[in-house]
Parts: structure tokens; sequence; C-alpha cells
């Protein structure tokens, strides 16, 4: 009964994301600015872990907004948030506000807490539980759950307490892991170079606020309440001002980042060409993912013809094309997204394992 509830939690994952992609895409310009949206976590009735008195919720805010305010003062770039009052916003709406906005990031802002001296900063990205600690501070923040109205139907069945739950929830961010592991760790090091905060590195967990988003995602965890002189910076003007530049600075350099590479990408491609015949690096368009097996007739793809599939753990991928021309692939990815695929991408192989793009363009090139 288990497995088979399971199995209906993972598939109606897949339908809304599947979904999500072609309706929030639609409602966006390609000439888009760079959309970041901020998290401020908790909020109103849930106050969020209240250590020696400093309310999460309220620093959590004030973090965010300053980010914001920092991040507005770029005319290239799109401020979001979740919400910018003392307000109770559901997980599952949170992930709904990034994705309408067809965001480029999404940033969720939380403080620590713990019954031992534990303190310092750490990002977190969706993935496995690389420990019992993780997995205790995704279910500490996924219990959030609990207050909402409705939430065994908005969430199928998730139960924060459950391991097999949360690793269910994984397949939705798969996709994006190499982007938002880039993020978190520039956030750590920002925590860590300048602010000279206790590192305590960029990990792994399952927070459901992270599964319902569709593009690179992360958690920060700012520090722990729970240790006072930690707690108390935090609360401070001080504190937030340098937190928040932090985060702020991470995201301008992750964009900095992308752009360049973005920039790269006609450099490489006219190298990359020469070589294609060669090389062990193939590129495929990623249009669809479903834990469902569909036959790849052209009529199951919106008239596309040599789709294939690979099954990766319970989730199915879909893929358009299969070239070692990265300007081929290039075309390929246009005609999906003419075709409706308006969130497609194109994704690398080298000797049938997954890579990151930059990697493959730069190894072809070479």
């Amino acid at each position: 009964m288990k497995t088979y509830k399971l199995a209906i939690f993972v598939s109606l994952i897949s339908v809304l994301l599947c979904s999500s992609f072609v309706t929030v895409d639609n409602e966006v310009p390609s000439n888009k600015k760079f959309v970041v949206v901020l998290d401020a976590g908790h909020g109103g009735n849930d106050p969020g872990n209240i250590g020696n008195g400093f309310k999460e919720k309220d620093i959590a805010l004030k973090v965010v907004l300053a980010v914001g305010k920092m991040l507005e003062s770029h005319p290239d770039i799109k401020v979001v948030y979740t919400r910018k009052t003392d307000t109770f916003i559901d997980l599952f709406v949170r992930g709904q506000i990034a994705n309408r906005a067809n965001a480029d990031l999404f940033v969720s802002v939380h403080c620590n807490s713990h019954h031992s001296a534990a303190h310092g900063t750490e990002t977190f990205v969706l993935g496995t539980h690389r420990n019992k600690t993780n997995f205790e501070v995704a279910k500490k923040e996924n219990s959030v759950i609990f207050m909402e109205d409705n939430y065994e139907e908005n969430y199928a069945g998730f139960d924060p307490n459950s391991p097999e739950s949360v690793m269910s929830i994984l397949l939705s961010q798969e996709e994006y892991l190499d982007q938002s592991i880039m993020l978190a760790s520039l956030i750590q090091d920002k925590f860590t170079n300048t602010l000279k905060r206790k590192n305590r590195g960029v990990k792994q967990a399952g927070f459901i606020v992270l599964h319902q988003t569709v593009m690179p995602s992360v958690l920060v965890e700012t520090g722990f309440l729970t240790y006072k002189k930690e707690g108390a910076y935090l609360n401070s003007k001080k504190g937030q001002q340098q937190i928040s530049k932090s985060i702020a600075d991470a995201v301008l350099e992750y964009k900095k980042s992308i752009d360049s590479n973005v920039g790269n990408l006609a450099l490489m491609t006219n190298k990359a060409s020469e070589s294609a015949i060669n090389t062990n690096i193939t590129f495929k368009v990623q249009i669809a993912a479903s834990s469902k097996s569909i036959d790849t007739a052209p009529f199951n793809f919106k008239g596309l013809q040599g789709v294939s599939k690979e099954k990766q753990g319970n989730l199915y991928k879909y893929f358009y094309g299969n070239t070692s021309n990265y300007s081929m692939i290039k075309q390929l990815e246009q005609e999906a997204k003419q075709k409706g695929y308006t969130s497609c991408f194109i994704v690398a192989f080298k000797d049938g394992h997954k890579i990151a793009l930059t990697e493959a363009l730069k190894s072809v090139a070479n």
C-alpha cells in the first residue's frame, strides 16, 4: 500500500511539473529580465524557531527585503517576493509564485536551531539525505505543511516524517541540481571568506519548498538562533546587512557566470562543429519527464520525430535529437520550442554519462 501511494505521489508531481512548464513559459516574453524569487521562510502564525527569543520569521523577512533592494538596483534583474509582510504563505504557493514568474533562481532564507551549541551557516539544495541530521533539518522545515488548510490534498499525501516521501520529491529538481549547487557554493563562499562565518557546507535534503519549483533553487540557513552569540548577530542590523550582501553578491556572481558561459557558447560552437564527427560528446534536447512510460511515436510528442527516452530511477526522460554538433542541437531546441515545449533545454553526454553543458562545449572546442 505504501508503494502504491508513493507511485501515485510521484506521478502527480510529474504531471504538475510538466503542466507548469507550458503555463508559465507562455506568459513571459523571451527577452525577460533575469528573475530572482526571494522567499522569507515562515511568517504570520508560523514564527519558525524562536531560539533565545529571536524570531526566525522576522529575521528571514528583513534579510530577504535587504537582498531584494540590492538586486533591484540592477536594471537587468527583476525581484519577486513570496511575501513582503508578516503573513503566512503555504509552501506550495511559494513554488507557484516562482513558477508563474518564470524565475531564473529561487532563494529561500531561514534561520537554524539545535539543542546543542551548533552554529554556522549552511545552504541546502534538493537531494538525498546524506545523514540523519540533514533529514531532521528538512523535516522541521517541511512540518509547516501541517499548518496549512487541505495539506493532504495539496501535497498528495506527503509525510514530512517519512524518508520515503521525502525521497520521492527529489525527481523534480534533478535537471537543475548542478546550477543549484553552484549558487549554494557561491553563497557559502561569501559567508565564509568575506564574513568569516563558520562554514557548515553545501548540503542536500528533501525540502518540499524546493521541490515545488522548476528552476535552480536553494535554501539558506543563515545561522543558529539557539546559539546566543549567533542569534544576536542575526537579529542585529549589522548582521542582517552583512548576510544580505553576501547572498546578493553570490546571486550577482552566479548571474555573471551564467551570462559569461552564454556569451562563450558562440565562440565554442564553431570549433565544436569542426570536430563534431570524432568527438565522444553528444547533445540532446530534453523535452519532458514523467513517471509513466510513453510511446515515442510522433503523435505523442506534437509531431516531433526521433524522440528517445531513458529511464533514470523511477523517472522516464524524453529527448529530441542526438548529435555531436552544437549548432544542430540549437536548431532542434528551437524546433521543440516552436512545437510548444517552451521549457525544453539542451543536455550533454560524454560516453553515455550526463555532464554539464559548459564542460561539454569546452571539451568539444578543445
